[in-house]
């Protein structure tokens, strides 16, 4: 049994693998050497500046339009407790467990960037939250990408507070001061400037992105295949993703990379070899010929995001901040438009690979333009309807995804009295983009299911490696042929196929036989 994963935060920040590890995988977390003392160090400005007369915003004042408003002393706890209850005003559905508890890991990679101010003993309680498997509630809405992610990480403070909302590592949600008794931790109580160091970066719409990332990379290696495999149900060539047609004409990384795994699945196919022979067609569909170009532009699309992301990981975003001199000083680091805008730009070419994928399906389904197969893949086409709903199915996601590919950071409604009177919009970029990628799943789901029905139609015509190692892998109703059945569950099977690895972890070792 391999050891518990480890994951180690200190000045250097983390990386987007390490944040997966924690969000998704239960990974544990502890502080690099030196980060308390580093920590501890700053705070003493905080504290100093605190005893002083001079009025600074987070420690001595009031927030957003109230900074003018000069804090007591004996006011300041209050303070603290009172920003953290107000701002945890979130609603709607409960976000994901792994979106927060990737958010809480970027938050305490800030924390402990020696840039907050935060007492050790706050940062180290998130950390044991974090690890005890407790997950406070967060809701969808309450963010709008600006001062932070302040609703999402304002409920998981409160839960450092031994307040709010939390389920344990059961899942179940139950009272947080149950929950923090049973782990052994210790509710915090506040001090001056860590309320704003707990709620003001950009942590949830980051922890989306390296996510919706992550699943998208994936989906890219399954949209070559599964458009590969549609390729070989219409009887098209794979002359159109040779390498001299890609690199050396037009550069650009993501579509020479489909384009290779392209030709590599259907190498072998003697479904594709007999379109040399007989067949008056002089080019394939856009569909089928352009796939390589619409999947690389994701792919290129994905590689900017994560250069973006990456910068991110390696930020201290809060506000104010303390700098490496001792200043404490105001910023608008807290803007999430970096973040914002390459969320919206991945949903655009997340939409168009699924709408292309669509196309091929339709094809397919379509007697007078799939070369040969039956209406809508019907074994009794009049009786049975085949496919033809799970297009419907499918059309309508893809809807959905071009919905979801129109723009959140392009607008802006002002807030606070006017002192924050543009804001991103980052964290619903980032809810979005989560619905796209599950949609993009679900599109794939429905081309693989067809392409697999396609092809077993094109017998004793017997395709290439790849396709044939998917069609033996797939459960059996995903690939079955005869009279209609109930079809739900088999789309639930092909996603499922898709979503928990079955699908690549079939293909790549077959597929890189074939890659130059």
């Amino acid at each position: 049994m391999s050891a518990p994963i480890t994951v180690t935060i200190g000045p250097d920040g983390v990386t987007a693998e390490e944040v997966l590890a924690v969000a998704r995988h239960g990974a544990r977390v502890e502080l690099a050497p030196d980060t308390l003392e580093t920590v501890t160090r700053v705070r003493a400005h905080v504290d100093e500046l605190a005893a002083s007369d001079t009025p600074v915003y987070g420690i001595s004042t009031g927030f957003g339009a109230l900074a003018t408003v000069h804090i007591p002393v004996d006011k300041r706890t209050d303070l603290q407790r009172s920003l953290i209850r107000s701002h945890a005003a979130g609603m709607g559905p409960v976000v994901e467990r792994e979106v927060v508890r990737a958010l809480m890991l970027l938050r305490a990679k800030t924390l402990a960037s020696g840039h907050t101010g935060i007492r050790p003993v706050t940062l180290q309680t998130m950390l044991d939250v974090l690890d005890a498997g407790i997950t406070p509630v967060v809701h969808e809405f309450g963010s709008l990408g600006c001062s932070g992610d302040l609703a999402p990480l304002a409920h998981c403070a409160l839960v450092l507070m031994g307040e709010g909302r939390a389920t344990g590592p059961d899942g179940r949600e139950r009272p947080v001061p149950e929950l923090l008794a049973e782990a052994g931790i210790e509710p915090v109580v506040l001090a001056e400037k860590e309320g704003l160091a707990l709620i003001n970066g950009t942590d949830g719409m980051l922890g989306m992105l390296l996510l919706a990332l992550a699943d998208l990379r994936v989906l890219a290696d399954v949209a070559d295949i599964t458009a590969a495999m549609s390729v070989e149900g219409l009887l098209g060539t794979d002359r159109v993703f040779l390498p001299e047609l890609h690199a050396p004409l037009r550069p650009h990384p993501g579509q020479a990379r489909s384009a290779a795994r392209m030709l590599a699945a259907l190498a072998g196919s003697d479904i594709v070899l007999s379109h040399h022979e007989g067949d008056k067609r002089v080019q394939d569909a856009y569909s089928l010929r352009c796939a390589p170009q619409v999947t690389g532009s994701l792919r290129d699309t994905l590689e900017y995001a994560a250069t973006v992301a990456d910068r991110e990981l390696a930020a201290a975003i809060d506000n104010p901040v303390v700098l490496d001199d001792g200043r404490i000083s105001s910023n608008g680091n807290f803007h999430g438009a970096p973040i914002a805008h390459v969320l919206d730009f991945v949903a655009i070419p997340v939409a168009d690979v699924a709408s292309m994928a669509e196309r091929r399906t339709d094809r397919m389904l379509d007697v007078a333009r799939s070369h040969g197969l039956p209406p809508f893949l019907a074994h009794d086409p009049g009786t049975d309807s085949g496919l033809m709903i799970a297009q419907y199915t499918q059309a309508g996601i893809v809807s959905d995804l071009k919905r979801l590919a129109v723009p959140s950071s392009v607008d802006s409604i002002p807030s606070s009295a006017m002192q924050e009177d543009h804001v991103s919009m980052g964290w619903h970029g980032a809810r979005k983009l989560r619905r796209a990628v599950e949609g993009l799943r679900r599109v794939l789901a429905i081309e693989l299911l067809t392409a697999a029905r396609a092809i077993r139609l094109r017998q004793p015509l017997s395709p290439g490696a790849v396709s044939a190692a998917l069609i033996n892998a797939l459960p059996a109703g995903v690939t079955a042929l005869g009279p209609d059945t109930f079809l739900a569950p088999e789309l639930a099977a092909a996603e499922t196929f898709i979503a928990d690895g079955s699908f690549l972890a079939t293909v790549d070792g077959v597929l890189e036989a074939h890659l130059d």
